[in-house]
């Protein structure tokens, strides 16, 4: 699995688990599709409901770790789960990126192939996707580090403007 995940990154167990979660999904989706017994559907939807959880869990594990990070760095929404502004290398952008794809593709894929049956509980995985990419930028993403207390701000509210 080194292909998704390259060895020198920080958080390369979180790049791992993306792929393997995206991996889990995928198999009981698409196996769901094909042949949607009631034996499948029911393996497709706990995934996808167990996935979702996960992701549920993680993000909100991804947002407190920001806060705490937030006293001391610069941190924005966009930088923490979009992986926006640098905060993470390109290997590990693109294999979080892939993943979350992934996961819309089947999610939206398999729904639409079986309308109205369980695996549309499967649009609700790629949650995790998302939640990943804060975990591992609260984990190992690169952020400003926030002004002195004395510094000058960037912007100084308190001067009125001129007339």
């Amino acid at each position: 699995m080194s292909f998704f995940v390259p060895s020198s990154v920080v958080g390369r167990r979180i790049l791992s688990f993306a792929w393997l979660a995206t991996a889990a999904f995928a198999l009981t989706a698409i196996a769901a599709a094909i042949s949607p017994s009631l034996f499948l559907r029911v393996v497709a939807v706990t995934v996808a409901l167990v996935l979702f959880g996960l992701g549920m869990i993680m993000f909100l594990i991804a947002y407190l770790r920001s806060i705490a990070r937030s006293r001391y760095e610069v941190i924005s929404v966009a930088g923490i789960y979009l992986l926006m502004g640098g905060v993470a290398p390109t290997p590990v952008r693109r294999s979080l990126y892939s993943a979350l794809a992934v996961q819309v593709v089947v999610a939206l894929a398999t729904a639409s192939a079986r309308p109205y049956t369980s695996l549309a509980f499967g649009v609700l995985v790629p949650l995790l996707g998302l939640a990943l990419c804060g975990l591992w930028s609260s984990v190992g993403g690169t952020f400003p580090p926030k002004a002195a207390a004395g510094a000058p701000a960037l912007i100084d509210r308190d001067e009125e403007e001129p007339g």
